[in-house]
């Protein structure tokens, strides 16, 4: 056994802190590495030491294995750990560890260089007999092939990125003459997230459970699974809910997938923390869909069940020593569920959300694993999860339950998020049920966005109150000899203030009449609540609404007011004196919709475009996403770069919309 003194993580955010917190436990010191979008992340203020590692782009600092590797050497580390994602599944990485003298806590080379590649995993695991998807995993990557192949599998069909994994360079078609375009966007997608354009393509399982077993191995050849997780809650491919056990497992079924997951890590010599994931279908079979060779982000679930920090597990078979556990020693207790919270707009076909974070604020009824803090920002230039939240209980509804309460105690203010989503997917019905699959989302949401409804006025209304006393406290800060019992007193018994708040592209006049101190009366139009303000303090404020009562925390940003309401987050700007805003040009003016880099622009100043055409790709958050034109017209103006980094709401082109067909009268 070689024992760990220094560790560093070559990572950043949430993992990050997670690994140093079982590291520092341990007695162990800490190295982090940053980059210049990093250097005051909570992780750097985390570690016992930090190194500067480059710019923010991932290519220029993470991804870079010689810096890492430097890193380690000028800090003393003696071993590293890669987290998830960046270099956590690269072999080369794994080697050069190797080769420099340092432990990496992971796999070997080979099991990474073959289980990090979906086509030659999937070789190897219909080799060793495990149930694998019938579709093309070969070496010959020529477009007229894979194209040819497509159509011998049929549609629905998956296109994927041999490497890396994250929903990344993935493509699902239903139409035979879409498989060009989906591999032309997911070979780049992959080349730019893994530096690897190869592609496998997979008859696709519609509506299957996304199940994954977890497993643990050390380097004396003992093997076991940990249980299963139920990942089956996705968007865009990407895990958003995951939960343990799985809701429909039986102990059979758990014995022949953990069997088989068991056999695939035997099958290449596999050490450490791992998870083979399946495609789980209503009939009960099981198909092996990758191996990821690293702890996966929900690995929480798992620890919340058995008790064991996984962490610990994969830094002591690191170390060369025994697992110390035999698959009967594991036992699964209670039920767990984790969400992950993004920086995005769901309503927006979750689209990456970034930006300066006003108030990060989790509940304490939770475990929160985040990598955020109040006052920093979220950065374009990676993924967009910033937080997990975990609940434990003993049945699957109170885990559930809990994570729905820790959810309305949760407040991130700044860019938006999915919090509103998560509250309210944890009480669809079959969600509750227990009968979600890989088409939850686009079943119970459609397919452009998710839209909860408009806000009940009573949302307006506290928004109202707050801003009316928190403006009332400040012209008493500036008043002299005014005793605080007369504010929201007069003579007249007729005070009232007025607020013109926008949400959006609504706009509504509310007034705020006072009945007495701390009781309103706050209408709009035929709208009308009563409110009671019990208490208020620097971000949370309880209160009575129509007899109700409920607390919500909030973050007032001069005219604008960030709520989050026990089961919706509000954000209200108050125009009350301003002059309505224009139009800023419509659909014709076409800007960035987030911070990233424009890698192409499809048009050229003169060219007619239509309704729905690709006008031109932007990568931010490291998926690719197309802008389309919103009207038809002909393209005026080319006013940004292909090949740039653009900010968000900055123009890219200007589009002369067609003029509308006269008709007889």
């Amino acid at each position: 056994m070689t024992r760990i003194n220094t560790l560093l993580v070559a990572n950043r955010g949430e993992i990050a802190c997670r690994v140093m917190r079982t590291a520092r436990a341990q007695g162990i010191r800490t190295v982090a590495v940053y980059s210049d979008a990093d250097a005051n992340a909570p992780h750097v203020k985390m570690a016992d030491d930090a190194v500067h590692i480059g710019p923010a782009p991932v290519n220029e600092s993470y991804l870079l294995i010689y810096k890492i590797i430097q890193a380690a050497k000028d800090t003393g580390a003696d071993a590293i750990h890669p987290g998830y994602g960046f270099l956590s599944e690269n072999a080369a990485f794994s080697k050069a560890c190797a080769d420099a003298g340092i432990i990496f806590v992971g796999p070997p080379e080979k099991a990474i260089d073959v289980m990090g590649d979906k086509a030659r995993s999937k070789r190897a695991m219909i080799a060793a007999g495990v149930p694998c998807v019938p579709g093309y995993q070969g070496d010959d990557q020529a477009d007229d092939v894979l194209i040819s192949e497509a159509n011998k599998i049929g549609v629905p069909l998956m296109v994927k990125a041999a490497a890396g994994g994250g929903g990344r360079g993935m493509r699902l078609v239903h139409d035979l003459k879409d498989v060009a375009n989906a591999i032309k966007l997911a070979r780049s997608e992959a080349e730019n997230a893994f530096g690897n354009g190869e592609l496998i393509l997979e008859k696709a399982i519609i509506k299957p459970r996304h199940v994954e077993i977890q497993v643990f191995a050390d380097s004396h050849g003992n093997t076991i699974h940990l249980g299963e997780r139920d990942c089956s809650v996705q968007r865009r491919h990407q895990k958003v809910i995951e939960e343990a056990p799985c809701p429909v497992m039986t102990a059979i079924l758990r014995e022949q997938m953990g069997a088989a997951a068991v056999e695939a890590a035997k099958a290449v010599d596999y050490v450490g923390a791992g998870t083979v994931e399946f495609l789980l279908d209503q009939s009960g079979s099981f198909y092996f869909l990758e191996m990821n060779t690293r702890l996966q982000v929900e690995h929480p679930v798992t620890e919340e069940i058995t008790g064991l920090d996984l962490v610990a597990l994969q830094l002591k078979v690191a170390s060369g020593d025994l697992l110390g556990l035999e698959q009967q020693d594991v036992t699964l207790t209670g039920h767990a569920m984790e969400v992950r919270l993004y920086a995005e707009d769901p309503a927006d076909d979750f689209l990456p959300s970034t930006g300066p974070v006003h108030l990060w604020q989790p509940s304490g009824l939770a475990r929160v694993d985040s990598g955020i803090q109040t006052g920093g920002e979220v950065s374009p230039f990676y993924d967009s999860m910033v937080a997990k939240i975990v609940t434990h209980g003993a049945t699957r509804d109170e885990a559930r339950r809990r994570m729905i309460k820790a959810l309305s105690e949760t407040a991130l203010f700044g860019p938006k998020t999915n919090r509103d989503f998560l509250i309210d997917a944890l009480d669809r019905p079959d969600f509750v049920t227990g009968e979600a699959t890989t088409a939850f989302i686009a079943e119970n949401y459609g397919e452009d966005g998710v839209d909860l409804g408009a806000h009940d006025f009573s949302s307006y209304a506290i928004a109202a109150v707050i801003h009316h006393k928190l403006r009332q406290q400040a012209a008493h800060r500036l008043a002299l000899n005014v005793n605080p019992e007369m504010l929201d007193w007069s003579s007249t018994g007729s005070l009232e203030t007025v607020a013109q708040y926008a949400d959006g592209e609504d706009a509504q006049t509310i007034h705020v009449h006072v009945d007495k101190p701390g009781h309103y009366r706050v209408g709009s139009g035929e709208d009308s609540v009563a409110v009671e303000l019990i208490s208020l303090t620097a971000d949370r404020a309880k209160l009575r609404v129509d007899g109700r009562t409920l607390e919500t925390i909030y973050y007032d940003d001069h005219r604008t007011l960030y709520l989050a309401l026990p089961r919706r987050s509000l954000t209200v700007t108050d125009l009350t004196g301003l002059s309505a805003m224009e139009d800023a040009g419509g659909g014709g003016t076409v800007v960035a919709p987030m911070h990233g880099l424009l890698l192409e622009i499809l048009v050229e100043a003169g060219a007619r475009v239509a309704k729905g055409d690709k006008l031109a790709v932007l990568e931010a958050m490291k998926m690719q996403h197309e802008i389309l034109a919103e009207i038809d017209g002909t393209v005026e103006t080319i006013a940004a770069t292909a090949g740039k980094q653009i900010a968000a709401d900055d123009l890219i082109l200007e589009i002369v919309a067609d003029e509308a067909e006269e008709t007889d009268s």
